[in-house]
């Protein structure tokens, strides 16, 4: 009866205050953002290496 048990998990993540929820919302959005921005200053840093520049 898996049903149960993710009733039961949604249940109680609703317990949990609304400032917390928001603030794991911020943090993995936060963090995604950056990865994205560490992965593009990779590939602008890969491409200048190879010769590539936007001028």
């Amino acid at each position: 009866m898996a049903g149960k048990d993710y009733l039961n998990d949604v249940q109680e993540c609703e317990k949990k205050p609304l400032w917390q929820r928001i603030g794991w919302m911020l943090l993995i959005w936060t963090a995604s953002v950056a990865s994205l921005g560490l992965f593009a200053m990779l590939i602008r840093m890969f491409m200048t290496a190879a010769g590539m520049k936007s001028h």
